[in-house]
């Protein structure tokens, strides 16, 4: 290798693609910001990692990507290489380089990244794969032997949709239900198009359905189908049921109008972004929600979030595109310890939203007529560790102040449930809603029931798009096993991957 291969991350900084200028974003622009590497650009950038030899980037990755490798075949030109290469690790690559927190993952245990810039791995990811899809590529099944046997999967989601592509790709039909109009789950109603254009969802559906997957969509089970019917009908089934359930925080006055919970504020705006009418899909309410909210008009009008995680950054910069004259981030703890991308972070500051750290809520303050005022909070200082390791908020005595607010919106996060139709099965639970899968005695992903698998957020509690990924293409490796099928489902060691 040459010298200016070797050293190409000291000749070449590190680059984003191009973004929507910020006056465009908070004049209501609801593209995706990041804009896509030209071929050249993906070369540069690609062969600045250093393949190190360990690479730390692959593993930090929940789904173990090849990326020193597919690096390399981005750097000689060979996309369909690359694009077979994702696959091999990930169904949902193009999902995962626009969505993922690649700072707190790949790109942020990249050996470049203690002072030179990590190698844009995100970008790269996208780029190959957007690059492959115009040129034709398609996943090739072609020596795939059909095996006669059916899974039922129950879910949408990225958890659901990697389960169901793995069972393809082994020669099992997989069926997919889910109770909405669309896939993706919250791929597609709650992630904003500024982050996930909905195109890529629609052009996956294309894709899932070319390797013979089929979709149950607006069928619910529990309720238009049974779980006993699926059982007959079906040799497994997986469940991918996500984590809906939303978080209450126990706030005085949090029933006052004007106070929104986040999840149903994105899954509505988002459907109103597309061009969907959100009144035709109301009487499908998510568990724990009453109904799904009516967006207000937040034109002019003062916003307040509270939560700092990456739901909380969507929800801001949706209500910077939705004209609100302010908004503000309140969150208990300092920015270091915030959950969320220290990118979304960064682009939300740029598009004007403020930010109060070390602010935890004490209450909705609310006028004669229960609507919003403020949000009444308390300054904090960080403490000893939790259970989980992270500082303790406490409240410093005498700080109270109370934040205007005409809109408050509660981010304070979702969890699962596990409803009859699954306990009457004797599909096990714990008491915070998660289905228990795996175990010593099980299969891993198995849950209580022989039959029936679980993974994502149904099991592990609301966490990234990517775990939810990796959990239904490991899932789908269990039930391979149960059915007895001859082609192993598991992802190869990506070291071996490329010749």
């Amino acid at each position: 290798m040459s010298r200016k291969q070797v050293f190409q991350f000291l000749e070449m900084p590190r680059e984003m693609p191009r973004r929507i200028p910020v006056e465009l974003r908070t004049a209501g622009d609801w593209g995706e910001l990041y804009g896509r590497f030209g071929a050249q650009e993906a070369r540069h950038q690609s062969g600045r990692c250093l393949d190190c030899g360990n690479p730390y980037c692959s593993w930090k990755c929940p789904v173990h990507n090849a990326i020193p490798q597919w690096l390399q075949l981005v750097q000689e030109n060979r996309i369909s290489e690359a694009a077979d290469l994702c696959h091999s690790t990930n169904p949902l690559p193009e999902v995962c380089g626009r969505v993922c927190p690649q700072d707190r993952l790949c790109e942020g245990s990249c050996t470049l990244n203690d002072g030179f810039g990590a190698v844009t791995i995100g970008a790269v990811e996208k780029y190959i794969v957007d690059t492959a899809f115009e040129q034709g590529w398609r996943p090739d099944l072609s020596a795939v032997e059909p095996t006669g046997y059916r899974v039922a999967v129950v879910g949408a989601g990225p958890a659901g949709i990697a389960c169901a592509d793995r069972l393809a790709r082994v020669g099992v039909q997989a069926v997919i239900y889910d109770r909405y109009e669309q896939i993706g789950g919250l791929l597609q109603f709650g992630i904003p198009t500024f982050k996930l254009d909905k195109a890529v969802i629609a052009r996956r559906r294309e894709v899932l359905e070319g390797m013979g997957i089929q979709f149950r969509l607006g069928v619910e089970v529990g309720r238009d189908v049974s779980m006993e019917q699926l059982l007959e009908e079906y040799d497994a089934v997986f469940l991918g049921t996500g984590a809906y359930r939303y978080t209450d925080g126990g706030l005085p006055g949090q029933d006052a109008e004007g106070v929104l919970p986040a999840l149903p504020f994105l899954v509505q705006n988002g459907r109103i972004v597309t061009g969907a009418d959100p009144a035709t899909t109301q009487s499908r309410p998510i568990a724990g929600w009453e109904d799904l909210i009516k967006v207000p008009d937040l034109a002019g009008r003062r916003v307040v979030v509270l939560g700092g995680g990456d739901t909380g950054m969507d929800c801001v910069r949706s209500a910077i595109r939705l004209g609100a004259g302010r908004v503000t981030c309140a969150y208990r703890r300092d920015e270091a310890s915030m959950p969320g991308s220290a990118r979304e972070v960064a682009n939300a500051r740029e598009e004007g939203v403020r930010f109060l750290f070390n602010r935890q809520p004490l209450g909705i303050e609310t006028d004669a007529q229960n609507r919003v005022t403020g949000v009444r909070v308390v300054e904090t200082r960080l403490g000893e560790p939790d259970a989980r390791g992270r500082r303790v908020a406490v409240p410093i005595e005498g700080s109270e102040s109370v934040i205007e607010a005409d809109v408050v919106i509660i981010a304070f996060g979702f969890s699962p449930t596990v409803p009859e139709w699954m306990t009457k099965l004797g599909i096990e639970g714990t008491s915070n809603g998660r289905i228990v899968a795996g175990g010593e005695e099980r299969l891993p992903y198995q849950t209580t029931h022989p039959r029936v698998f679980a993974g994502g957020d149904a099991v592990r509690g609301a966490d990234l798009v990517v775990t939810a990924v990796a959990e239904g293409r490991d899932a789908a490796a269990s039930i391979a096993e149960l059915l007895g099928t001859q082609t192993p489902v598991r992802t190869p060691q990506y070291a071996e991957a490329v010749a």
